[in-house]
């Protein structure tokens, strides 16, 4: 009888054909979704939510062309969805974390947005860009 190991060392017949394979890699996949399951619960809220406005103000950065290849990486319809998300999930999770975090993130999203209102060929007018009916004029 052939058989085949995956990653953690499990074997599965591998005469039984691409339904074997599959299933073995099908109960992996459900074992380390359950270990990060498992490992998420640990995490504090604070630590997920700052995490996540830091990949937003990433990803906001690259597409308002703060990145290595702007000329490639702009696209503003893309920033103005990020920044907006990240406006209101700093609003709405400041409360909850401390001024120190919020504090920074504030920054970091009032830098996105002042570079959005500089790409822009025809900016928006004060209070209405991306983000500020969340965080009010940014000039």
């Amino acid at each position: 009888m052939d058989t085949i190991r995956d990653q953690d060392g499990d074997t599965a017949d591998a005469t039984a054909g691409p339904d074997a394979e599959r299933q073995a890699r099908w109960e992996q996949q459900e074992r380390a979704a359950a270990s990060a399951s498992r490992d998420i619960a640990d995490v504090p809220a604070v630590e997920v939510i700052t995490t996540t406005a830091v990949h937003l103000l990433s990803a906001a950065a690259v597409k308002v062309g703060l990145a290595d290849d702007p000329a490639t990486q702009t696209d503003l319809d893309e920033a103005r969805k990020l920044i907006n998300a990240l406006a209101g999930l700093i609003t709405a999770g400041a409360p909850e974390i401390s001024d120190m975090h919020a504090r920074s993130l504030r920054d970091g999203l009032r830098s996105v947005q002042l570079a959005f209102r500089e790409a822009s060929v025809i900016p928006d007018p004060i209070g209405q860009g991306p983000g500020e009916k969340w965080t009010g004029p940014v000039t």
